[in-house]
């Protein structure tokens, strides 16, 4: 990856994270608990970034000992419950991750206290793709930007191979009085034109547009496929990945075979429907190749071309298991016809559910639709079908995972979890 830029720093409120709600609520907590007059949300906003007690003083007109005052009530909600009313801008986790695995030191640098940016870097599962974080001690009033960048930046870094990405004109102006490259994130704080006027190199709207710019390349994406036999729950640890994916600041697609799109829709409504009882077997291969294909073409490049992470229901192994030996048709014959779809892409994952055929079929008679033309076949075809599938896991363990889906919801999603926690 032709990275910019050897270190990457960023501000933490309104770069990294939309902390604003949080940080809104406290600061009018602490006005009304010491009988100050509220503020509109405009004006509160402007607490967003710059220290506290420096906010308070500028803002309200404190003293010192007022504003010292102000901190404290002020901590009182934000560390019990504001500090949990933020959520990671989206694509920034794909950002920090990117920029990790290509080698750059990553590091946040901000006026925070730094147990607080620990706290959240923990929350939002990005602490992994940090190399330092500088932050304050409960302590200080107020602090020097500079120095919480020097805080930040390894022993004897290039401060001209460095970049500070911040909201406010206190990052910018810090970044350039160090001889470091200013980037502006405009989707942050900061009011109409601060950013430019405090000499940003670049500025953006978005996380999108400054990840590209930033690594030199749009960040890809992941793919993470899950597998195996009808009844084996994929479909409530698609959603419970979803939701815990989401909560940790990716972006996350989900998407099905056959399916997934228009046309392969249609394909699959084809190879389910009882009335197409007789199909060949080599007719069905090609119409989940060509779904395929579509699929690929129309969701997952484009999802993975931005970052996303996306999550699919089945993927050419269900071919590989049901059609090559299911079906009997061969592995080499359904790698032939899915060619068009592996020289593009494969999933970086593949979590693969097992459970017995009786717990399969129990699960499937408890409140599921009617049978379609798959899973109406007979217990030799699904026997086969479970030896594709071991044979895949044997072959290929170091790209798929094989989970007992046995047990309750909870333990397997624990596997789940643990599965891709290497990928994130």
């Amino acid at each position: 990856m032709a990275r910019k830029y050897d270190c990457y720093l960023f501000d933490f409120d309104g770069t990294v994270a939309d902390t604003g709600e949080g940080i809104r609520r406290s600061v009018a907590y602490s006005l009304e608990k010491l009988g100050c007059a509220a503020l509109p949300d405009q004006a509160l906003s402007r607490f967003i970034g710059p220290p506290l007690h420096d906010s308070y003083v500028e803002y309200c007109g404190m003293t010192d000992e007022q504003a010292e005052a102000a901190v404290a009530a002020y901590r009182e909600r934000y560390v019990e419950i504001g500090l949990y009313e933020s959520r990671l801008y989206p694509g920034m986790a794909a950002l920090l991750r990117a920029l990790h695995r290509s080698g750059a030191w990553v590091a946040i640098a901000s006026a925070k206290p730094t147990f607080m940016l620990e706290r959240l870097a923990e929350r939002f599962g990005i602490a992994g793709y940090l190399n330092a974080i500088s932050g304050t001690g409960l302590d200080r009033h107020s602090a020097d930007k500079r120095d919480l960048i020097l805080a930040a930046l390894p022993e004897g870094a290039d401060l001209s191979r460095a970049a500070m990405v911040g909201d406010r004109r206190f990052d910018i102006e810090a970044a350039r009085a160090l001889g470091m490259a200013a980037v502006g994130a405009d989707y942050g704080y900061s009011v109409p034109g601060e950013l430019r006027q405090a000499g940003a190199n670049a500025v953006f709207d978005g996380v999108e547009e400054m990840s590209e710019w930033l690594l030199g390349e749009k960040p890809r994406g992941l793919f993470i496929s899950l597998e195996g036999s009808d009844g084996c729950g994929k479909s409530t640890q698609i959603a419970l990945l979803k939701e815990y994916l989401e909560k940790r600041g990716f972006e996350a697609v989900l998407t099905r075979e056959p399916g997934g799109c228009p046309i392969s829709e249609r394909i699959r409504e084809v190879i389910l429907s009882l009335d197409s009882k007789g199909m060949s077997a080599e007719c069905e291969a090609l119409l989940y190749a060509a779904s395929r294909i579509e699929h690929v073409r129309e969701v997952i490049e484009p999802a993975l071309n931005c970052g996303k992470i996306v999550i699919c229901d089945r993927f050419l192994d269900s071919s590989i298991a049901y059609q090559a030996y299911g079906r009997e048709l061969g592995e080499d014959f359904i790698r032939q016809i899915n060619a068009p779809t592996i020289r593009r892409v494969l999933p970086d994952r593949t979590l693969l559910l097992t459970v017995d055929r009786s717990e399969s079929r129990r699960r499937m008679a408890e409140g599921r639709a009617p049978l379609d033309r798959l899973e109406l076949e007979k217990e030799d075809f699904f026997a086969r079908v479970a030896a594709g599938y071991d044979r895949l896991a044997r072959a290929e363990g170091d790209r798929v995972t094989v989970i007992d889906a046995s047990r309750t919801i909870g333990e397997v999603f624990e596997d789940v979890k643990a599965a891709i926690a290497e990928l994130l």
